[in-house]
This record gives C-alpha cells, sequence and structure tokens, in this order.
C-alpha cells in the first residue's frame, strides 16, 4: 500500500516525504497543479496534480492507498486575494478528510498549527489543552483563523471515526523553503539588513526536519482523536534575531521596537503592498499584534507520546542561512 502525502512539495511536507522514504514507503505525491517541483527532485516519488476541492480526483489519489499526510495549505500573513485562504485551508481539509473517511485508511496525519491552539494569560508556555478564545480569533489574521476552523473540521472527522491524529507545528525552520514561509522570511531580512531592531515577544522555533519526524512518529504512535504540538525552542525576538545575525556573519539588530511601533510599521507595510507594490509585506498590521506577543508552548506530549527530537536552533539557522545563499534568497 501507498503513502499519500498532499502539499508534498512545500517546505514540510517535502521534509515529510524524505522521511517516508528513508522508511522504505511508496509514496504519491498530490499537487496544486503548477506548483513548483524542485523539493521532490531526485526522489523516487508517483506525482499526481489536483486542487484540495477535487474529490473525485483526491479519491483517485487516495487508491492503493493505506495512509494520508494532509499538509496542503497556504500559509501566508498576507494575499491578493484573501479568500484563497479559506477555500484551501478550510473547505480544501474538509474535501480532503471526506474522501479519506470514504476510503477506510489506516492513519490520516493532518498538519494544523500552532496558531490553532490558544495562549495561556499569564504568558507560561500553552499545551494542548490550551483551547482557542475570542481574543485569540481577534488578534489573529486570516491564516490563524484558517487553522482554527479546520483544526476543528479535523477533530470533528475523528470523533466521526476517522482514524486521525492532528500535529500543530510551530515555527519551521531549516532548508528547501523555497516560497519563503513568513518564517524564512524573517530569516532573509535578518541576512539582508532589513531587520534593524527587534519586538517585544518570542516564539516556539523547530527545525524542519524534527517536524517532518513529528508528522511521521505521529502516524506510528498518535492516539487517534488527539493533537501534538511540534515546537522546541521557545525564543525571544531579541535572541533569536541576535542568534540568526551570529550565524550569518551580519550585524545584530541594535534597537527595541515597542509594540506599538512594530504594529503601525505592519499596518504601513501592508497597505503599501496592497495599495502599491501589489506583493507579499514583511509583515502586516494582524501579523505583528500576534507576534508581539510571547508565544511560547510546550511539547512535553508529543515528546513523551512520539519520541519528537529536538534538533539545536543554532544547527536549524545555519542550515537555514546557508540553504537561503545558495539559492540566491539572500
Amino acid at each position: 500500500m501507498k503513502t499519500l502525502v498532499t502539499g508534498a512539495s512545500g517546505f514540510i511536507g517535502s521534509a515529510v516525504v524524505r522521511k517516508l522514504l528513508g522508511r522504505g514507503k511508496e509514496v504519491r505525491c498530490y499537487l496544486e497543479p503548477g506548483a513548483p517541483r524542485a523539493n521532490l527532485d531526485g526522489l523516487e516519488v508517483e506525482i499526481l496534480e489536483g486542487d484540495v476541492n477535487d474529490r473525485s480526483r483526491i479519491a483517485e489519489a487516495l487508491k492503493g492507498c493505506d495512509t494520508l499526510y494532509h499538509l496542503a495549505a497556504i500559509y501566508a500573513i498576507w494575499l491578493k486575494q484573501p479568500e484563497r485562504m479559506y477555500e484551501v485551508n478550510v473547505e480544501g481539509t474538509k474535501t480532503v478528510l471526506w474522501a479519506a473517511y470514504k476510503a477506510n485508511l489506516d492513519k490520516v496525519v493532518y498538519t494544523s498549527s500552532i496558531a490553532a491552539v490558544g495562549r495561556r494569560e499569564d504568558g507560561r508556555p500553552a499545551d494542548e489543552t490550551v483551547p482557542f478564545s475570542p481574543s485569540d480569533w481577534a488578534d489573529g489574521n486570516g491564516y490563524i483563523r484558517s487553522k482554527w476552523l479546520s483544526d476543528r473540521d479535523a477533530l470533528r472527522f475523528a470523533r466521526e471515526g476517522l482514524p486521525l491524529v492532528v500535529v500543530n507545528p510551530a515555527f519551521p525552520f531549516g532548508e528547501r523553503d523555497i516560497a519563503p514561509t513568513p518564517t524564512g522570511g524573517f530569516i532573509i531580512g535578518a541576512i539582508r539588513g532589513k531587520v534593524p531592531g527587534y519586538m517585544d515577544g518570542g516564539f516556539c522555533a523547530v527545525d524542519v526536519e524534527d517536524v517532518a519526524e513529528g508528522h511521521v512518529l505521529a502516524a506510528e504512535k498518535g492516539r487517534v482523536g488527539e493533537r501534538y504540538i511540534l515546537g522546541n525552542h521557545n525564543v525571544s525576538w531579541k535572541d533569536f534575531l541576535t542568534l540568526a545575525a551570529k550565524v550569518a556573519g551580519v550585524k545584530p539588530p541594535s534597537l527595541h521596537f515597542p509594540r506599538w511601533l512594530a504594529m503601525g510599521t505592519g499596518w504601513a507595510m501592508e497597505k503599501y503592498s496592497t495599495k502599491i507594490a501589489h506583493r507579499r509585506p514583511l509583515a502586516t498590521y494582524k501579523s505583528m499584534v500576534y507576534t508581539a506577543q510571547n508565544l511560547y508552548f510546550d511539547n512535553t506530549k508529543a515528546r513523551r507520546e512520539l519520541g519528537l527530537p529536538s534538533t539545536p536552533l543554532e544547527d536549524s539557522l545555519q542550515r537555514s542561512v546557508r540553504w537561503f545563499r545558495e539559492h540566491g534568497y539572500a
């Protein structure tokens, strides 16, 4: 039997494919038509193209498979067509999981996000039990809201009998970030000297290889209907950007941006992109509202039940910086 991976050519998806091939699995990759395939070059995989909302195509892709990893999603802080976020991340997830429900699979791993996990008011790292709150909804951008909604849908499928496990990756770093992701964008900005300062708050970082291993471990060991946070390093923005600058051999940021200035800068960047540049900004108002907090998470459950590995953050940054430079991003 084969394993189907949607979004297989993406940053995390291609890392999952490599982990599966390393375990001797036969992998079928389901890609959006026209999606870049560079991350799959040289890999012995089967490739099918189709939309995540094409029910018949998804059903065809699942034939002969016993396991599904659904990673296909839009990860962005800004889109020219913001409705696409909902169409792909929410409706697409329901379409794929409904097809999986009818296909009688052995295991399904759905890739959610820590954005779908709530935050503690006292700032302590949140675990899988912390619920998404009205303030999370108000502070969240379109991506955060779409992942929360699709996370709920996935768990509902599990309650209805689909053998599904949810993984909630933190902010990943590493090689093959071709998009690049918003998190990769911060590294590129630091290398180019476009991040002169740091803001309050911090986040949970993780090596993309650890995230990929966590996916495969979730299929092997994860309990149906459970969520697992795939994150390793709770780090402040100041410490992260200082370490990134050290690894890149550039001057570390020295300015402290208060919360109001960070949000104002995000608002200005978003307006410029929407009305003039028509390309993705480095930050938006909503992304600054969200990231200027202590977005710290507790991975105890994933370490205890799955055996989630932990790569040192500096090692992840070294590979990320090297890859971006070798491929002309910075």
